[in-house]
C-alpha cells in the first residue's frame, strides 16, 4: 500500500503550511508574510474538493505527527496549442514540492511526483515542466527531467 494519497479540502490548512516551508526554502525578500495564507484558503480547498479537474496535490501524512503532512506535490494540466512534440497541447506543471524539514530523506517526495507523474499520464499530458532548485535537481533527473535552457520571463499583476 502506498504512502501517498491525493490531497483533500480537509488538507486545505497543511498543503499551505508545506508551500510556505517551500517558499521559506528559497530565501525571498518577501517570505516571512503569510497574510495571503487567508485568503488563498478558500480557492485551495475548492480546488482541493474538485476530484476531476485539472488541479492534484499529492502527499504523505506525516507518521510521528497525526493531522500533519510530511510532504507535498502540487500540479496542474494546462492547455495550449499544440506542436511536434506536444500535439495535443495538453502541459503539465509541477509546483510546490515540499517536506517537512524532520521527514526529509525518507523518499516521501520522490513517492508523491511519482503519483503526480501518473495522474498527468492518465489526463494525456505530453510534457511535464517545472521550476528546481539545485537541491532538488537530482531527483528530478533521476525521473527523467532535463534542464531547458528556457528564456522564461513573468509578470506579477
Amino acid at each position: 500500500m502506498s504512502l501517498v494519497r491525493r490531497a483533500a479540502a480537509e488538507d486545505a490548512e497543511e498543503v499551505l503550511r508545506l508551500r510556505q516551508v517551500m517558499i521559506d526554502s528559497m530565501d525571498r525578500p518577501d517570505a516571512a508574510d503569510t497574510a495571503w495564507h487567508a485568503e488563498s484558503l478558500p480557492a485551495l480547498r475548492g480546488r482541493l474538493a474538485e476530484p476531476d479537474g485539472d488541479f492534484a496535490a499529492f502527499v504523505v501524512d506525516h507518521p510521528e505527527r497525526p493531522g500533519s503532512l510530511a510532504a507535498l506535490v502540487v500540479g496542474t494540466i494546462d492547455y495550449r496549442i499544440g506542436k511536434a512534440s506536444n500535439p495535443r497541447g495538453l502541459s503539465g506543471y509541477v509546483f510546490s514540492v515540499a517536506t517537512d524539514p524532520d521527514a526529509r530523506r525518507r523518499g516521501y517526495a520522490r513517492a508523491c511526483m511519482e503519483e503526480l507523474l501518473a495522474w498527468f499520464r492518465e489526463r494525456g499530458a505530453g510534457q511535464v515542466l517545472l521550476t528546481a532548485s539545485k537541491e532538488a535537481e537530482p531527483l528530478y533527473a533521476a525521473l527523467g527531467f532535463v534542464r531547458k535552457p528556457d528564456p522564461a520571463m513573468g509578470l506579477v499583476l
